[in-house]
């Protein structure tokens, strides 16, 4: 019997520590692409142009990411990430401020419809942004929101999954709850404000996550609407700096712009690691 668990801890440790090396190469084959981009943002042109590329760091560092963020080909750097930021928050406010409350009425209201309604709200998943773009152009055209905040954040902000995810969630809270808060006296906003929105901050947070990073992301949208230089987004920039023809393409100032691009979602992706794990384990809860 000793024998027997002794060959099983064995065992154990050796598929422990292949599975840390399986990690490890994952990881690798991951992070490479993206550590010579950063190699790439840091070198000259003719480093990059002259085979074989480099692979440490060079010193043009602070040059590179300065005639970047400052410079730019077209609009600096640092305007389209702005842009970029402004357009990712709002879109990931807006839908879970939407989602919240269209959720919480078809769960805590009872009105004629309201399961048809929630199935109508669904049923927009079949019509992503691209089926409805041309209708969708001429209402922000018609509402005179071209080249704006507004006109790059409204369309989007409807999100029937989040509203799917939120009732889900809300189901699940006890219904004596409810009637605990309306023998209390507590109007329907205030058990929403103090109760549901508090119980529903791990599934903000993990949506919160997953919407920034859809806005940060979109290009189709913002390339449609914004014809000003001054309103490009960071995705439309960098597709921008790409030589077509016999141009001659900036090679270490695409990569540093790039690399810029990447910083903001991470941030918010390791600033909200945990709070975003317990969202979705919650969620499946």
């Amino acid at each position: 019997m000793a024998r027997e668990t002794h060959g099983m801890v064995e065992r154990r440790g050796a598929g422990l520590w292949l599975t840390h090396v399986f990690m490890i190469l994952g990881v690798l084959v991951i992070f490479f692409p993206i550590w010579l981009a950063f190699v790439a943002s840091t070198v000259t042109q003719s480093d990059i142009i002259r085979p074989p590329m480099p692979v440490w760091p060079g010193d043009q560092l602070w040059t590179n990411y300065k005639s970047a963020l400052f410079s730019g080909l077209n609009v600096p750097v640092a305007t389209m990430l702005m842009n970029s930021l402004i357009m990712a928050v709002g879109i990931a406010v807006g839908k879970i401020i939407i989602s919240l409350l269209s959720a919480f009425a078809i769960v805590y209201f009872k009105f004629p419809g309201r399961n048809l309604f929630f199935w109508l709200i669904f049923l927009t998943l079949m019509l992503p942004v691209e089926v409805r773009i041309v209708p969708t152009y001429e209402v922000v055209a018609g509402f005179g929101m071209l080249n704006s905040y507004s006109g790059l954040i409204f369309p989007l902000i409807a999100s029937a999954t989040a509203t799917f995810l939120f009732r889900q969630f809300f189901l699940t809270i006890p219904d004596e709850l409810a009637e605990a808060a309306r023998v209390d006296g507590a109007r329907p906003m205030r058990f929403f404000w103090d109760i549901v929105v508090p119980m529903s901050r791990t599934n903000v947070a993990a949506l919160f996550v997953i919407l920034f990073i859809y806005g940060w992301n979109q290009y189709l949208w913002p390339l449609l609407i914004t014809t000003d230089p001054e309103m490009n987004t960071i995705v439309m920039g960098i597709k921008q700096m790409f030589p077509s023809g016999d141009d001659f393409a900036d090679w270490p100032t695409i990569m540093a712009t790039s690399i810029l691009a990447m910083i903001p979602p991470v941030i918010v992706v390791v600033g909200m690691q945990r709070l975003f794990i317990r969202g979705l384990v919650d969620s499946e809860k």
